[in-house]
């Protein structure tokens, strides 16, 4: 199939011809036709499959067939960002057709507001919004939704996840009952399920690869300490002349602590919510045009990013949900190029890391650290959920008045070297327990070993490959 098969107006397909679109992906062959067809649709689809122009496209076909000048489509997102990059591929795409569309989103000076305040009076056929400011506008008065003809929600996880989800029922409020209204979501929770009920109407359901990560993505990962961290990043990124990374972490206060570590040596940024609005432009706009080669940011930038040709991710702390690795992951081999991620997990991420291969049904393959570094903590995938004991060879854990030993037999109460116990009595059994041989120092682990490594190969570039799908 080509695009030619949705019979777009001629002066659309011109454009898409000029852009170099031939075919289209999963998302756009099977969502543009319902859109054509005027039907609500739930439409869910991982990052970097050209989810943004399934929409865009047949709306942008519908209005061309419409009288101008009235305002035709809303479409929601959850941050500046997407509604930002969403706008400029409307003007990319509309570039033939003389449809004009207006980013309205938080953030900026009153400048910025006044300005959006104008542009909505002299009309736009699309408005990209991000709810809190539409929701400020829509008070004021400033706006006439009478025409409104589609709603539009894009990253509907997302702005689920940011509280989002009284706004857009406020918003749905002052639009047009009469309307076609669209859902796309990275991902489907029972909670989208449940809100697309409140203002869909016997839509039609589209589920593309839910959960799972883009097929050119190679995924590593590192079992580290905290303290390893520093040297592994800068290490990783030494080994090649990357064009374009990014680097999450799970806080602004470690993006900027990692940045000032990153910048004595790598052509580095930050991207942070502590940043003025134009200065976050400023940096997004050098990293698109490889300005900056590395961006280092939390999951703000997980969403919302469409940069082709980024090589590297990489997890410098293992995202608390599964789904946000999917998002962060999703930002490399985009437009079926081919792309890296690697994840830096610590004792503490084991089960975060655990539940991350389970959504994505795959064992992400252990890359051994470099040479010269300290060995890391031991880690094997399904078994987090077990009690483990820490790596410094300290078998012991303190539990009630007493603690358990490695096979879980109850010791004696904690006493000093005279024998005596925390009461000051001395124990009855003290001089026995001192002659015991001390346990063996072999890892629980160690027996299971080689089992682990007969698993299934793969053709990854870091070496095997467990298949885990049968484990679920």
């Amino acid at each position: 199939m080509d695009f030619s098969t949705f019979n777009f107006d001629p002066t659309l397909q011109e454009g898409l011809d000029a852009m170099g679109f031939t075919e289209p992906t999963p998302i756009q062959e099977k969502a543009i036709p319902a859109i054509l067809s005027n039907k609500d649709l739930i439409a869910c689809a991982q990052t970097g499959t050209g989810k943004t122009a399934a929409f865009i496209l047949p709306i942008l076909n519908k209005i061309s067939q419409s009288p101008a000048g009235k305002l035709n489509t809303l479409i929601l997102a959850p941050t500046r960002e997407l509604a930002l990059q969403i706008d400029q591929q409307i003007q990319g795409f509309a570039y033939f057709l003389g449809i004009s569309s207006i980013p309205v989103y938080g953030g900026g000076d009153g400048l910025v507001w006044e300005q959006q305040k104008r542009a909505l009076e002299t009309g736009a056929e699309i408005i990209v919004a991000t709810p809190g400011r539409l929701i400020a506008l829509l008070a004021g008065g400033k706006m006439d939704l009478s025409s409104l003809q589609h709603l539009v929600l894009d990253e509907a996880d997302r702005m689920m996840d940011m509280g989002f989800s009284d706004d857009i029922l406020k918003i749905v409020n002052y639009l047009p009952k009469d309307r076609q209204t669209v859902l796309f979501s990275a991902t489907m929770p029972p909670k989208i399920r449940q809100f697309s009920l409140k203002i869909l109407r016997n839509p039609e359901e589209i589920s593309i690869a839910i959960g799972k990560t883009a097929k050119g993505v190679t995924q590593g990962m590192y079992s580290v300490y905290d303290t390893q961290k520093e040297d592994l990043v800068k290490h990783v990124l030494s080994k090649k002349d990357y064009e374009a990374v990014i680097i999450f972490a799970s806080t602004k206060d470690k993006v900027k602590s990692l940045f000032r570590v990153l910048k004595k040596k790598f052509d580095v940024e930050a991207f942070h919510s502590d940043l003025e609005q134009i200065d976050r432009e400023k940096i997004m706009s050098a990293f698109k045009n490889k300005k900056v080669k590395i961006l280092v940011g939390t999951d703000i930038i997980s969403r919302g990013i469409d940069v082709v040709g980024i090589e590297l991710v990489i997890n410098y702390d293992t995202p608390g949900d599964p789904e946000d690795y999917v998002h962060r992951v999703g930002r490399t081999a985009r437009a079926d190029m081919e792309g890296e991620a690697l994840t830096f997990v610590n004792p503490k991420d084991r089960q975060k890391f655990d539940r991350i291969q389970d959504l994505i049904g795959m064992e992400i393959t252990q890359i051994p650290l470099p040479e010269g570094f300290e060995k890391g903590p031991e880690y094997v995938y399904g078994e987090s959920g077990k009690k483990k004991y820490s790596d410094n060879k300290n078998y012991s854990k303190k539990g009630g008045n007493g603690s358990k030993s490695r096979n879980g037999d109850k010791r004696f109460p904690h006493r000093n070297k005279s024998g005596k116990n925390q009461s000051g009595q001395k124990h009855r059994h003290s001089e026995k327990s001192q002659q015991q041989p001390k346990p063996s120092q072999q890892s629980p682990s160690a027996s299971t070993g080689q089992n682990k490594e007969e698993s299934k190969k793969s053709n990854s570039k870091f070496g095997q490959r467990k298949n885990v799908v049968d484990k679920k």
